[in-house]
């Protein structure tokens, strides 16, 4: 298949087109800063989300036969110091995706995130509840999934997902990375005990995504996710002890503690059916997860 895929320098743009091409498929990666390191991939062009015009000669030239978007401003301090830039990225480039494919007749693949949901429910989340977001990161991406559904209405995949696990191509930007840097450079993070999540391997939402690609029997919008629901205190302990470093490396504090965080999400926990009833791929555990990760380079010293 001829695949279009943007935030292709991404954690979990790299893991996809790394899967498409090990599956033969020949992969587009669009990009906006960083050049994407997967080999193999059929063109590699940065694009500005800013440039519309940009996009749609691309895809007039190439009509792709799948398209996946995984471009984002995901870091919700990003999306509040840029609101104007959030929504071009967040917002208006799925939109014109949508319509795009829509015309070209080809498939849409949009990742979405679970901080569409608040949080305050003691029940896994279900594909079909309310979204309710608590910041405007979540914001973006639930107006995104409604831009995605409108203008795609026949054969779209919105793919809600958590926190994501995995070795970012550039070495900085996954959970274990920001973890041990800051414990390198003197740092005892603070993590909640209270804040319940749902961790999943990049690679293996990578491996959602291929399996999506390729049946157009699925749409609608899915959850995705690890198998596994942790505290943040609890994954940062089993990451700490995976790669061999002192437990009180880190605190373990309670959002109540801090007046700032009474509005943080306390449990984005996901249920996944129907959608891992019907694909070959599984969930994996965490312990499975942190085996995939590499160490942080100066601390192999």
């Amino acid at each position: 298949m001829k695949i279009l895929l943007t935030g292709a320098s991404g954690l979990l743009g790299h893991a996809y087109a790394q899967a498409a091409i090990r599956r033969g498929h020949s992969v587009t990666a669009l990009y906006h800063q960083n050049p994407p390191l997967a080999d193999g991939l059929a063109d590699s062009i940065q694009l500005n989300a800013a440039q519309p015009e940009a996009l749609t000669s691309l895809c007039l030239e190439m009509w792709p036969e799948v398209i996946v978007n995984c471009a984002a401003i995901s870091a919700p301090a990003s999306v509040d110091a840029d609101p104007k830039l959030a929504e071009k990225v967040n917002v208006a480039l799925p939109r014109l995706l949508a319509q795009l494919a829509t015309h070209l007749g080809a498939r849409l693949l949009h990742i979405s995130s679970d901080m569409v949901f608040d949080g305050q429910s003691t029940e896994t989340y279900r594909s079909t509840d309310i979204p309710c977001p608590t910041n405007l990161y979540g914001q973006t991406k639930l107006m995104a999934e409604r831009e995605v559904l409108e203008h795609n209405p026949e054969d779209p995949v919105v793919l809600r997902i958590p926190i994501l696990m995995g070795n970012s191509p550039g070495g900085q930007r996954s959970v274990h990375e920001k973890l041990l840097a800051a414990i390198l450079a003197g740092q005892c993070p603070k993590l909640f005990c209270d804040e319940i999540r749902q961790p999943c391997a990049a690679s293996n939402v990578a491996d959602v995504l291929l399996e999506l690609s390729e049946r157009r029997d699925l749409h609608g919008i899915f959850h995705w996710a690890g198998s596994e629901k942790l505290s943040r205190f609890e994954m940062g302990q089993r990451i700490l002890k995976h790669f061999g470093l002192p437990l009180d490396s880190i605190q373990s504090v309670c959002q109540s503690d801090d007046p700032a965080h009474a509005g943080r999400p306390r449990n984005l926990t996901f249920n996944l059916h129907p959608i891992v009833s019907k694909l070959k791929t599984q969930p994996v555990n965490f312990d499975a997860q942190l085996e995939e990760l590499t160490r942080v380079e100066p601390l192999n010293a």
